[in-house]
């Protein structure tokens, strides 16, 4: 038989296959009584196999309106690949720091990675004509999602 944190593990994963999206939010203590366990054992399973490394971003507000919100991560190599495909000569270096920021808000890139594509990015914009900067552009992300 599964141990409870296989139980519970499963438990959610099944719940984020039903939703339309890859988000569930759920209530610790409705899914705590509903698998019979402790509101501490749903904690365990979240913070060991629901991490960002293993894909998912998870946020949770305790108290009496308090839930979990559970959001699966597309694939890091995909999530790269489908910026680098949108990038064009009309991109602003604005939308491109956003999204630097933004993966590194949620832990795809170090701080260092984040700050050293932040000033290729704004090298590129400052020296290199759009033409001929978006394969450049293109190619940063391109190698992140292969690395």
């Amino acid at each position: 038989m599964s141990n409870l944190a296989d139980i519970i593990e499963q438990f959610i994963l099944r719940r984020l296959s039903a939703e339309n999206s890859d988000i569930v939010i759920l209530k610790r203590n409705e899914l705590a009584d509903e698998i019979e366990c402790a509101p501490s054992q749903i904690s365990y399973v979240l913070s060991t196999r629901f991490t960002t490394e293993k894909g998912f971003i998870v946020e949770s507000r305790r108290g009496l309106g308090g839930f979990i919100r559970i959001a699966r991560l597309v694939a890091p190599a995909t999530l790269y690949e489908k910026v680098a495909a949108e990038i064009d000569e009309d991109t602003p270096l604005d939308d491109i720091l956003a999204i630097v920021e933004y993966w590194q808000s949620h832990n795809l890139l170090s701080a260092r990675e984040a700050a050293l594509i932040t000033q290729y990015c704004a090298m590129l914009y400052d020296f290199v004509v759009p033409d001929r900067r978006v394969p450049l552009l293109r190619m940063i992300f391109i190698t992140l999602g292969n690395h």
